[in-house]
């Protein structure tokens, strides 16, 4: 029987094109989502059969719990775990609302490691499973205006490489993709003049200036990509089926876990 791929986010941007590779790649997928409907969306894309869609709240522990039981006992064996869900409201911390940071680390962190958790048992059970979580360049070198975001991201590198140490001995891998962000944030003028050789935050200025590393999603639609693409080495955004086929590559190395690979396009360079 084919490899059963759960994964988390995987209606839209990167998790939705890692749904399309495995499903070229003859995988089983389960989508996951917040919106049921983008779910079965996505689902009905997917080359192949048997492919099934849920909904779920990824910071909610019972509601992980239960979709993760449901998919082991309707469809078998989990072989790969991807966990592409997340969430990204951008400010100055002193901006920031407490339950936007509650928000924030349960969704982009919690959830991930709640995900993992709900999946283990099932995937001790497969030959060679793996785990990729999606983190951000901008959890491994911050930016202003993203305290928060950045400090859920960072955490999954911690958690990546101890949980990759957890299971290890068991023929688990467990690695993280760091992409470019998703979302240009952008300083209001003053802190943009202070800030301008970094990383911009959204406040009020409508100009873009400089951000860090960019993936082509529905985030990055409103950008103006000739003036953003300038702040990136190779020149261009990314697309979602470029991050995919790194996430492609942690899932099938066989001898590669509790790694982190960066894909921006070679921005962190110029941080």
């Amino acid at each position: 029987m084919s490899r059963l791929a759960v994964v988390c986010g995987g209606s839209r941007g990167i998790g939705k094109a890692v749904s399309r590779l495995l499903a070229e790649r003859g995988c089983r997928l389960a989508v996951v989502s917040r919106n049921e409907d983008a779910a079965r969306a996505t689902v009905a894309s997917l080359r192949g059969a048997d492919h099934v869609a849920f909904s779920c709240d990824v910071s909610k522990e019972r509601e992980v719990q239960k979709i993760f039981d449901t998919i082991h006992k309707t469809c078998g064996n989990i072989s790969y775990l991807v966990n592409a869900a997340g969430i990204n409201r951008d400010a100055l911390l002193l901006r920031t609302k407490p339950e936007d940071m509650v928000a924030l680390l349960h969704t982009n962190l919690l959830g991930t490691m709640l995900t993992c958790r709900a999946a283990l048992r099932s995937m001790l059970l497969s030959q060679g499973a793996a785990i990729v979580n999606i983190g951000s360049v901008v959890g491994l070198k911050g930016n202003a205006g993203q305290s928060v975001y950045s400090a859920s991201k960072a955490g999954l590198e911690g958690f990546t490489r101890s949980l990759a140490k957890e299971v290890a001995s068991r023929n688990i891998r467990v690695n993280l993709l760091a992409p470019g962000t998703l979302h240009l944030s952008v300083l209001d003028v003053l802190f943009s003049r202070l800030f301008c050789h970094f990383v911009i935050v959204s406040l009020s200025c409508p100009c873009p200036l400089l951000c860090p590393g960019f993936i082509r999603t529905d985030m990055t639609a409103a950008l103006r990509e000739e003036d953003a693409a300038r702040s990136v080495p190779l020149g261009r955004f990314g697309e979602p089926e470029e991050a995919a086929q790194a996430a492609l590559f942690l899932l099938e190395s066989s001898y590669v876990t509790g790694q982190v690979l960066v894909v921006d396009g070679g921005l962190q360079l110029t941080m």
